[in-house]
C-alpha cells in the first residue's frame, strides 16, 4: 500500500524533472536568440567589409577562417572518421552552393540595408516547401500555401516592384534564397548516410577551396589592421554561430527553437541603426512582419512534421 509519503515523493521527483527539462528548454532558447546575434553580427561586418575589402577576398577569409578552426577541434577529437563518406560528389555541391550563397550574401549587403536583407534572406524555408512540391513530389497542405503566398507577399512589400526600391540589386538576395534553398534540400538528403560534423568539416574545406582559385586575382593590401580584425570577427562570429547551435540543438527540440530564428531580423535592425543611421520605413517594417510571421509559422510546421532543424542563413 502506498502512503501519502510516497505519492508526495513521486510527484517531487516528477517535479523536479519537469523544471530541469524546462531549465534546458530556456538554456536552448537563449542559446538560438544568441546564435542569431552572432550572425546578424556577421552580417553587419560583412557590410562593413565591402567597403575596403575585395567581396572574394572577404568570402575566402570567412572560410579559412572556419575550416581551419573546425579542423583543429574536430580532427583531434574523430581522427580520421571525420574524412569518411559515400557521397564525395554531393559534398563538392554542397560546398559550392553554400560558397555561392556566401557569395551573394557579401554583394547583397554591399547594396541593400541589413534589416531588408535578412528578412529576404529568411523566407529560404518557404522557398524549401515550394521547391519540396515542385521538384519532390511532397504533399502540401492549404496551410503551407498561405504561409508562402504571405511570405512572399512580404517581399514584395519591401521591394515594391515599380518603386524607388526595387532595382538589379534586388535580384542578390533572391538568387541567395534559391541557392540557399538547394542548399537546405541537398542537406536533408545527406544527413540521412552522413555524419553532420563530416558535412560541417567538407563544407568549409570546399568553400576554401574553391575561393582559393580567385584569390590571386583579388588578394590586396588592406589600409589598416583593423580591416583585419574586422575579418577575424567575421569568422569568429560565423564560427561560434554554429558552435552555438549545435549546443542549443542538445537542449531543446528544433519544433520549439525554429520559429527564434527569426530574431535574427531584430539584431539585423538594431545592427543597421548603430553601425548605419538606417531604420526601416513604415511600408519595409511591414513587410518584415509579414515575412518574420509566415515565415516562422511555416518553419515551425516543417520541423514538427519532418523533426529536421532548419538552420539560420547567414553570410
Amino acid at each position: 500500500m502506498t502512503g501519502p509519503s510516497t505519492s508526495a515523493g513521486s510527484l517531487a521527483t516528477r517535479k523536479r524533472a519537469r523544471d530541469i527539462e524546462s531549465e534546458r528548454v530556456l538554456a536552448g532558447i537563449g542559446l538560438v536568440v544568441l546564435a542569431t546575434a552572432c550572425f546578424a553580427t556577421l552580417d553587419t561586418a560583412s557590410k562593413l567589409s565591402t567597403t575596403s575589402v575585395p567581396i572574394l577576398m572577404a568570402v575566402w577569409f570567412r572560410y579559412a577562417f572556419q575550416a581551419v578552426a573546425t579542423t583543429a577541434v574536430l580532427l583531434p577529437r574523430h581522427g580520421m572518421t571525420l574524412l569518411r563518406t559515400r557521397h564525395p560528389r554531393y559534398h563538392i555541391l554542397r560546398g559550392a552552393l553554400l560558397l555561392i550563397s556566401s557569395a551573394l550574401a557579401f554583394f547583397s549587403l554591399r547594396y541593400m540595408p541589413l534589416a531588408e536583407f535578412t528578412s529576404i534572406l529568411l523566407i529560404a524555408p518557404l522557398v524549401i516547401t515550394l521547391l519540396a512540391a515542385l521538384t519532390l513530389k511532397e504533399q502540401v497542405s492549404p496551410l503551407r500555401w498561405v504561409l508562402v503566398a504571405g511570405g512572399f507577399a512580404g517581399t514584395l512589400v519591401i521591394l515594391r516592384p515599380g518603386g524607388e526600391a526595387l532595382s538589379w540589386a534586388v535580384l542578390l538576395p533572391v538568387g541567395l534564397v534559391l541557392t540557399n534553398a538547394w542548399f537546405q534540400v541537398l542537406t536533408s538528403k545527406l544527413t540521412r548516410t552522413e555524419n553532420p560534423l563530416t558535412m560541417h568539416f567538407y563544407t568549409g574545406w570546399v568553400g576554401t577551396l574553391l575561393a582559393s582559385l580567385a584569390l590571386p586575382f583579388v588578394w590586396t593590401a588592406l589600409p589598416g589592421w583593423q580591416w583585419w580584425a574586422l575579418l577575424c570577427l567575421m569568422g569568429f562570429m560565423g564560427t561560434v554561430g554554429h558552435f552555438i547551435l549545435i549546443l542549443a540543438y542538445q537542449r531543446a527540440p528544433a519544433s520549439t527553437l525554429t520559429p527564434y530564428f527569426y530574431a535574427q531580423i531584430a539584431f539585423a535592425m538594431l545592427g543597421g541603426w548603430l553601425m548605419f543611421a538606417h531604420v526601416p520605413d513604415r511600408l519595409s517594417l511591414v513587410g518584415i512582419a509579414m515575412i518574420a510571421v509566415c515565415g516562422a509559422a511555416g518553419a515551425w510546421l516543417t520541423v514538427r512534421e519532418r523533426r529536421v532543424p532548419i538552420e539560420p542563413a547567414e553570410s
